[in-house]
């Protein structure tokens, strides 16, 4: 099976001077080191995992080969997490550390302004027990007022979180920053006026919203593309009118769509594995989660090149694209997000509801 691949206080922070000229997408100008060139194309999510069962699952699948763990503040489960990778790299039955490991975390809404990102990037680090980050992504293009709920915060912008967030790389905290569920023109515009530029772009693609263009368009500026919820409408907490023509009460998921079903068969693979491998096949940075661990040796199969589809078989799964995004909080939060996507929200109808954690 492929094997993949200090803290500051805020005062410190502000008195670290800018660093001069725009580095490209991508380019790392933290000292920090790694023995990871790149971010591994195969991830762990953690989103959802139950608090219980989450530290297994990190370490079963940190030995097994996984080398990407993606996390979140809010997903309330970091300190599960680095349970998991501590007793993995405390492991004398494997070879590898820190440095060969990707972790990926997120600012949440209500951490967007300056002291507040701080005191959240380094409760990340002392609850997954490392000392940075690989990669620290703006969870959503949202900031809420601290300790107000959902309250927008209209002092913020995102550039100025932006801000904040090059200088958690000045201070060492994390090799590199990144964006999450952002529209078009709301990358345009950090792309526009960052110094210290984004590494890549987390949001929402799969067979059911697989927004080609966008990834396209991402990776041509020089952004990695994650793709979350990769099994698309998989997710429990998700709605159930994809096929608007399902008049069964049973759900139905993209892993029992006839069509991959037929498909995966013709593959002599699972549907996930069929599902994951278009995803890499497109290039895209896959983050299955799981806890269970025959699932997560069955994604992971997938690092090995067991499933390629032909340009026509490739195609053919385009023109299934049903346009359908599952994770959408904006009509919760009175945003309205992806504004110039497929599916956006729509605050005058009765549109998607997501939790808006991913």
């Amino acid at each position: 099976m492929a094997k993949f691949w200090s803290t500051l206080a805020v005062s410190a922070i502000t008195l670290i001077p800018t660093i001069s000229g725009t580095p490209l997408p991508g380019v790392n100008i933290s000292p920090l080191t790694s023995n990871l060139d790149d971010i591994p194309p195969i991830g762990l999510g953690t989103w959802l995992s139950d608090r219980d069962k989450v530290a297994d699952a990190v370490e079963y699948a940190l030995k097994s080969g996984y080398r990407h763990i993606d996390a979140a503040w809010i997903y309330k489960n970091e300190d599960k997490t680095g349970q998991g990778l501590k007793r993995a790299l405390k492991s004398t039955s494997h070879s590898f550390s820190r440095k060969d490991i990707w972790i990926t975390s997120k600012l949440w809404n209500a951490h967007h302004r300056p002291e507040e990102a701080t005191k959240a990037i380094q409760e990340t680090l002392r609850n997954l027990g490392v000392e940075y980050l690989d990669l620290y992504l703006i969870h959503w293009p949202v900031a809420f007022v601290p300790e107000k709920g959902d309250e927008l915060d209209k002092t913020v912008t995102m550039l100025d979180t932006w801000r904040t967030m090059e200088n958690l790389v000045r201070a060492n905290l994390t090799r590199y920053i990144g964006i999450s569920n952002f529209a078009k023109h709301e990358v345009e515009d950090i792309l526009e006026h960052c110094v210290i530029c984004p590494y890549a772009h987390e949001f929402e693609t799969h067979p059911y919203l697989q927004q080609q263009d966008f990834v396209d368009w991402n990776q041509e500026k020089g952004l990695k593309v994650i793709a979350y919820s990769p099994f698309g409408d998989t997710n429990p907490t998700y709605r159930n009118d994809v096929d608007e023509d399902n008049g069964d009460k049973k759900k139905k998921t993209l892993l029992n769509d006839p069509y991959w079903v037929e498909l995966a068969k013709k593959k002599n693979s699972t549907v996930a594995q069929a599902v994951l491998s278009w995803g890499l096949q497109r290039k895209t940075v896959v983050i299955p989660k799981s806890t269970s661990k025959s699932h997560l040796d069955e994604n992971l199969e997938v690092a090995d090149g067991i499933v390629e589809f032909t340009d026509g078989e490739m195609k053919a799964i385009g023109e299934k694209d049903k346009k359908k995004r599952m994770n959408n909080p904006g009509k919760a939060w009175g945003v309205e997000l992806f504004s110039d996507l497929d599916d956006p929200t729509r605050l005058d109808d009765d549109g998607i509801l997501g939790d808006g954690d991913l």
